[in-house]
């Protein structure tokens, strides 16, 4: 079965940029994410979709 969120390490891996990094990218006004108490996650599905439309398109 396939992960359907990851933690902020994990998309600091994912994406290749340091932790502080992705901090500060999951406190982003329409960065997609879920709070459990202090734990933040992100759903992948979510962050895949915001991938795209964040995308530079030239």
């Amino acid at each position: 079965m396939e992960k359907t969120t990851m933690s902020v390490q994990e998309l600091s891996a994912q994406m290749g940029i340091s932790l502080p990094k992705a901090y500060e990218l999951v406190k982003e006004p329409g960065f997609p994410i879920i709070k459990v108490g202090a734990r933040i996650l992100i759903p992948v599905e979510a962050f895949r979709e915001w991938l795209i439309r964040n995308s530079i398109k030239e």
